[in-house]
């Protein structure tokens, strides 16, 4: 029990705190420095990188939460002070150092800040970090106040009041503990297993498979990896909802306060648990609205802002429990101050019991700040935010199901048409919507257990501390929930704090628009500008080039049979075409064997270079002057015979293409060698610019299909041209651009037999 009358003051204590460059720990530190000056502090930070313990600790003295003290102090004066009061023990939970032995206070707050970690992830941060630093601090001979920082939600899943005491379970925690850390190796050996393997690769080879073998590899290894992820985030999932909890981290948490008590308390040592509910934003220290990055209940609110929630399964009478983080970490100090006689002492940091807030109330606070205060919508204008009905946890679900089903069949009715820019436009509206919907069925998931609870946490003990504070120190370090007023504190400093987060984040250059001004290229001579050509700068493929061939000196009455021939085998040549761009190409030349050379090329010099020349785009070919304008080496690129791009090369620097055996002087139907595409071209690139002397960073690409995705990634700047969709979704994850270049109703062949090599010019 708190006693009649609190201490406030730490005096000179030797202060240890785990976490300290956390949400709550640096709060903390602050706290320390500004309001309780006789204090030694010791951090156990890690080493991140090249980065120093006494790096992270400048660094973490130059955020804002210490801006006001280092104002009010003077920046040399508050680097002297930290210099003196500050010291670094360099390490980190999974493996915690030898320990001072003259401490007297210890805030453990350090944990992994994730609701669905991995289980062992979960286990080993919260679990085993709990028992490495009870170990550590038994080893140093020290006698320090321990204080625990815990959360309310460790009570689990249940309804009615929580009482601020030890927690009332029989789980065998070091049992869970040892097959948690064991998981990941069972997982690993199951990922390995070769019906497990054989899917991966399947699945890699229908979605990778034009891109070449090792990117299937690739593609097949991250898969697994996945896979392993996936099967140990369920697994910590649904073991705690077995026993009881919410998610792994309520879970772990429980069991790291086991630890406390029986490695700690049990051994004779002081033991303080704190248990805050969700924490979030300032009310006055260090200033109104500090927080740093989201925290619990932000993504809701902001996505709820954006208009990418139209529902949401909450409950509207369940006490939605905040805490503001200064009236935590004061909260903290206080029971630090006030280390208890004998057995642990409990103290719930929450809300619902003095001050409750309910859904409904919370939504109405966010619903009127965002409809007075919009946010822009992407194309322009503002966001209009939905009303929420709350019409229960099963509707949501249905009608969420029924939108994934609707958005499925879209997507593999897209998939099976044409590349178009009306279809890739689709597919990017479409993407827009199945992102919104796995964001509501990531948050229906993330918040079921804090917006459909029945849970309401007794705070007896933190109302009793803060009565016992003297009278002034409880306005600069108390912690009366009752005082907040919901309204005032949502409004005008919470979700004004949050937004400004989301302004300074769309700040950065990756998330502003692309701009639509036309970029001068940079001069530069140890440039390449590498182009596809099918698909890029021309508008046709092999099929379309053999048929401009074939017309030229066929016979009128022979050429019904040869176009029936080729969709008779279009099928085979689909095939080939997915499973592997190079087979389908050497599939489909077969149709020139007996073709004499000499005749190839009349055709060419003839009819089919005005044909090809229609087909070229004039934004293709103004694109490319202008990388010679800017002294960059042109290349085109092509798995197609250099025969039929001829008319092209004036155009460029280089042509690199395939070449057809000869017997006699007929053509065979083989290539003189494997043609240079997906991984052979990236392969070709990489030497090439070797060989050059260019650089690839500051490089340039050009390509259509889903195919030139492992040499276009090897390129600064990379461009999606005419994409089919899954080159345009991964030009989009990636931020490349993408452009859409079409054929002039104009030939532009004066435009291009105007070109010449540079050697010629």
């Amino acid at each position: 029990m708190s006693p009649a009358r609190a201490k406030t003051d730490l005096g000179s204590a030797h202060v240890f705190v785990t976490g300290a460059t956390g949400f709550v720990g640096q709060a903390v530190v602050e706290r320390l420095l500004s309001s309780h000056p006789e204090t030694t502090i010791s951090i156990l930070v890690r080493t991140k990188g090249s980065a120093t313990g006494a790096d992270r600790l400048r660094t973490l003295m130059r955020k804002p939460v210490f801006a006001a003290w280092r104002k009010k102090v003077g920046a040399e004066e508050a680097d002297r002070i930290v210099a003196e009061r500050v010291r670094v023990i360099e390490g980190g939970l999974g493996s915690v150092p030898e320990l001072p032995a003259d401490l007297d206070v210890v805030i453990h707050s350090a944990s992994t800040v994730s609701f669905d970690p991995p289980i062992d992830q979960a286990f080993a941060t919260n679990v085993g970090g709990a028992i490495n630093l009870y170990q550590a601090l038994l080893d140093s001979g020290s006698n320090p106040h321990v204080v625990h920082v815990s959360t309310c939600y460790v009570g689990g899943i249940r309804k009615g009041i929580v009482p601020e005491a030890r927690l009332e379970h029989e789980v065998d925690w070091r049992a869970e503990f040892e097959a948690a850390r064991s998981a990941r190796e069972r997982v690993e050996l199951l990922s390995r297993q070769p019906e497990a393997l054989r899917g991966f690769m399947a699945t890699a080879r229908a979605e990778h498979g034009k891109e070449g073998p090792q990117a299937v590899a690739a593609a097949s290894e991250e898969a697994r990896i996945a896979w392993v992820t996936e099967q140990l985030v369920d697994a910590g999932r649904t073991r705690a909802e077995s026993l009881g909890w919410t998610d792994v981290y309520t879970f772990t948490k429980a069991f790291a306060e086991r630890a406390a008590e029986e490695m700690w308390a049990t051994a004779g040592h002081r033991l303080s648990v704190v248990r805050p509910a969700i924490i979030e934003s300032a009310t006055q220290h260090p200033f109104p609205g500090w927080i740093d990055g989201f925290k619990v209940a932000d993504p809701l609110i902001m996505a709820y802002g954006r208009g990418m929630l139209p529902e949401f399964p909450g409950l509207p009478d369940t006490v939605l429990d905040l805490i503001p983080v200064d009236h935590v970490v004061n909260a903290i100090l206080a029971v630090a101050a006030n280390p208890p006689k004998a057995e642990p002492e409990y103290y719930q940091v929450a809300s619902g019991n003095s001050n409750p807030l309910p859904f409904h109330r919370m939504f109405e606070n966010v619903r009127e700040y965002f409809t007075a205060n919009p946010m822009p919508a992407p194309g322009g204008g503002r966001i209009e935010v939905p009303n929420w009905g709350f019409p229960g946890s099963r509707a949501v679900e249905r009608a969420l199901h029924a939108k994934e089903r609707q958005a499925a069949r879209a997507e593999r009715w897209l998939k099976r048409r044409r590349p178009s820019p009306r279809t890739r436009e689709q597919f990017a509206e479409l993407q827009s919507r199945k992102s919104e919907l796995e964001t509501l069925r990531y948050f229906s998931q993330l918040y079921r257990a804090y917006v459909q609870s029945e849970i309401i946490f007794d705070d007896a003990n933190t109302r009793a501390l803060h009565a016992a504070l003297p009278a002034k120190a409880k306005k600069s370090a108390g912690f009366d929930i009752t005082a907040i007023n919901w309204e005032d504190y949502l409004q005008t400093v919470h979700i004004p704090a949050i937004t400004t987060l989301t302004r300074a984040f769309a700040s950065r250059p990756e998330g502003r628009a692309p701009s639509t001004k036309k970029k001068v290229l940079p001069e530069r001579s140890d440039v390449v500008a590498v182009f596809d050509l099918e698909g890029t700068i021309v508008d046709s493929n092999i099929v379309q080039q053999y048929l401009w061939v074939r017309s030229a000196g066929m016979r009128k009455a022979a050429w019904p049979g040869e176009v029936a021939n080729i969709l008779a085998n279009l099928p085979r040549y689909l095939r080939a075409e997915r499973r592997d761009r190079g087979e389908f190409i050497r599939t489909f030349l077969r149709r020139y064997e007996g073709m004499p050379a000499a005749r190839l090329e009349r055709v060419v010099a003839g009819g089919y270079t005005d044909t090809l020349l229609r087909h070229t785009s004039p934004a293709a070919i103004e694109r490319i002057k202008e990388h010679r304008e800017a002294g960059h080496r042109t290349v085109l690129v092509t798995g197609s015979i250099g025969t039929l791009v001829a008319p092209l090369a004036g155009l460029f620097d280089e042509v690199v293409a395939g070449t057809m055996h000869e017997r006699d002087g007929v053509l065979t139907g083989y290539l003189a060698a494997p043609p240079l595409v997906d991984e052979a071209r990236a392969a070709w690139l990489k030497q090439y610019a070797k060989q050059h002397g260019l650089d690839l960073t500051a490089s340039y690409g050009y390509g259509d299909s889903h195919a030139d995705l492992v040499w276009l990634d090897l390129l600064g700047h990379s461009v999606a041209v005419n994409p089919d969709t899954p080159l345009a979704r991964e030009a989009q994850r990636r931020r490349w651009g993408i452009e859409h270049w079409k054929r002039s109703a104009r030939s532009p062949k004066r435009a291009v037999l105007d070109y010449r090599p540079r050697e010629e010019s």
